[in-house]
């Protein structure tokens, strides 16, 4: 875990891949802070600026920028940084310092993450959720999985979370069914792909929305998307606020 302390106007630096962290203001329980990142990071800099236009927005949560040639364990490192950052800004503005501290932490040991495996190995240059709504987080690293289930939580959504296909089947079999799935494909004991079809597969599931989030694409799982597959494929790393606004457009969609 890496630990740092600031003061205002202290940075945190990782020079290999870019990114600056900034003390700008401490005041009471509430801390602002700063983030300069790369363009292949775009989410990384909602701190200081808003997305240029939202087709701009759109091609980066879909993959199909510079974001496209990125490794697989570099995409689940910019997710949990994202991820990570998303919630912390959320914690901040709602003033809940104690769970921010905490999301901060996790972030910087992300970035550092980061910044040692570009360091080893450089990478090629590239609204609110209904209250009601249950998911189900299918995801096998445990950090990724807190973070998005915390990011959906502070957005209204009720959240559950299994850690493997085989972990979700069960959850399914002895629980009330969610409105919705949020599924990882790569993962041990029962896959994504086994999971989908499992789930297509069972009378009682069928008919569940499922939803991919993973740092692969369907060409390369053989997955379709449609009603024998997932309803909707979303590329690691993903901008969660994105991720917020398009589940609402589809509960709404089926509501």
């Amino acid at each position: 875990m890496l630990v740092l302390s600031r003061r205002k106007g202290e940075k945190i630096v990782f020079p290999t891949i870019g990114v600056e962290l900034e003390l700008l203001k401490v005041q009471g329980n509430t801390a602002r802070l700063g983030i300069e990142a790369p363009h292949h990071v775009k989410i990384l800099r909602d701190e200081l600026a808003a997305v240029p236009n939202k087709l701009e927005a759109d091609d980066y949560a879909s993959g199909s920028a510079g974001s496209r040639h990125l490794s697989h364990e570099m995409r689940n490192r910019l997710n949990k940084a994202t991820l990570a950052l998303q919630l912390l800004r959320k914690q901040l503005e709602r003033g809940q310092a104690e769970h921010a501290e905490s999301t901060l932490q996790n972030l910087l040991f992300e970035f550092a993450s980061l910044e040692k495996q570009a360091a080893e190995k450089p990478e090629p240059a590239p609204p609110p959720g209904p209250a009601a709504a249950h998911t189900l987080i299918v995801e096998d690293d445990p950090n990724e999985s807190a973070l998005l289930a915390g990011f959906l939580r502070i957005n209204g959504f009720e959240v559950a979370e299994a850690c493997d296909g085989e972990d979700a089947l069960e959850y399914l079999s002895m629980n009330e069914l969610p409105d919705l799935v949020l599924l990882d494909m790569l993962m041990p004991r029962c896959n994504g792909r086994q999971t989908i079809d499992a789930i297509r597969r069972t009378a009682d599931f069928r008919e569940l929305k499922v939803i991919a989030i993973s740092g692969t694409s369907p060409a390369e799982l053989g997955v379709s998307i449609g009603p024998t597959g997932v309803d909707r494929w979303f590329q690691k790393p993903i901008n969660p606020e994105t991720l917020v606004r398009e589940i609402v457009g589809e509960m709404s969609s089926v509501a």
